[in-house]
């Protein structure tokens, strides 16, 4: 169910989640290159856990809401999926209940592109970068800064056990339907 804010933005309700996380062969992560922080943690559980591919760690806030995970980018990329692994039935209170997600050049000019209310989600939950618009596919930024808003049964902290962030896989040559995979066969690709 997607309804269409008064800002256009985005908000969609996502109940569920996936244990075994499944992304597009068009897809890579793009998140090994990125500078990742974070609004505040309880010592131990800092963003190195959010990045570590390991289920049994997790991020821990320490503070008020709104929690805030940021993603800046040396250059601008063009980012299409979020994916966050939570665990309602470990975590209950702690869990995210209500996401934003925002996207601009650096913190003067962040702006809300999708807000997402999360039904007792155990598993990896995909949030898609698409726009309204069928050509947008995907958001063209130097950061992403990831809000987590509300948690279930009003609680306080917040504890999120990976995010991954994914981009269209580049094709090395305009123009061309498939990809080259090897030195080689690139170096053939075209007729001179």
């Amino acid at each position: 169910m997607a309804t269409e804010s008064s800002e256009g933005e985005e908000e969609v309700k996502l109940t569920g989640g996936n244990q075994v996380l499944m992304v597009d062969d068009d897809l890579r992560e793009m998140g090994k290159k990125a500078a990742w922080s974070v609004s505040s943690c309880k010592p131990g559980n800092g963003v190195s856990s959010l990045r570590d591919d390991n289920l049994d760690s997790y991020w821990q806030s320490d503070g008020a809401q709104p929690h805030l995970v940021n993603v800046q980018f040396q250059k601008k990329v063009k980012l299409q999926l979020v994916v966050l692994y939570v665990d309602f039935k470990l975590d209950e209170s702690y869990t995210p209940c209500k996401i934003s997600i925002r996207a601009g050049d650096g913190f003067h000019n962040l702006k809300d592109i999708k807000t997402v209310e999360l039904d007792k989600p155990t598993g990896w939950v995909y949030i898609s970068l698409s726009g309204n618009d069928p050509r947008q596919t995907f958001v063209n930024t130097f950061m992403l800064q990831i809000v987590v808003l509300s948690n279930h049964l009003n609680g306080r902290d917040t504890h999120v056990r990976q995010i991954k962030v994914y981009g269209p896989r580049p094709n090395p040559i305009p123009h061309q339907p498939f990809e080259f995979t090897s030195r080689e066969f690139i170096t053939y690709s075209c007729i001179r």
